[in-house]
């Protein structure tokens, strides 16, 4: 609005221009509440990643075991690829490296197993985003990768029985039971 800094400022005239300008067009000043979450979700990243892996390591070994799991993708069994890159540069927790709440497996039966997978879990949510506190699930062959033919779809990696899990943070029975009766009710029905 015709301010000339300098003139007005003086010494100064930088630091409010840099201020007044950046503000204004970039909105850069976090509120005090924004900046306490944010704190927050920092300070406890540590804690909440060691929840993710512990979960999704027990529900990974729970799916390599179950007779309606054709096979299970998760870097912290050690029968994956990938386990020795894991063990040297993450750190361990129990005795296990840590490698992060994500994890992929199939359903047998194919997509139509996967799909009632998904619509017979009771406490997991139906969300394809990945990292939330709670357990979220997705049948990727119908959702984010839907638009691919089945070709393209292969060549990303994505199976028609695939189902991804991003493993939340809340107490392991109840993620089990739930993971349990929804493979159930995929195969019965």
């Amino acid at each position: 609005h015709g301010v000339k800094f300098y003139e007005t400022f003086g010494d100064f005239g930088f630091c409010m221009r840099a201020r007044m300008e950046t503000l204004r067009v970039f909105g850069a000043a976090l509120s005090p509440m924004s900046a306490w979450q944010i704190l927050q979700g920092v300070e406890t990243l540590p804690l909440r990643m060691e929840r993710h892996s512990r979960n999704a390591l027990s529900v990974a070994r729970f799916l390599q075991s179950h007779l309606q799991v054709s096979w299970v993708n998760y870097p912290g069994l050690p029968d994956h690829p990938q386990h020795g890159l894991l063990k040297r540069q993450m750190r361990a927790l129990d005795g296990q490296p840590m490698a992060s709440g994500l994890l992929a497996f199939g359903v047998k039966g194919g997509a139509p197993a996967g799909v009632k997978f998904i619509e017979g879990a009771q406490f997991m949510s139906h969300l394809v985003n990945i990292g939330d506190t709670r357990t979220l699930i997705s049948h990727p062959a119908t959702t984010t990768h839907r638009q691919l033919d089945e070709a393209q779809q292969l060549a990303a990696g994505v199976l028609p029985d695939m189902v991804r899990i991003s493993v939340g943070l809340e107490h392991i029975d109840d993620i089990v039971w739930d993971i349990d009766q929804a493979l159930d009710r995929a195969v019965r029905a």
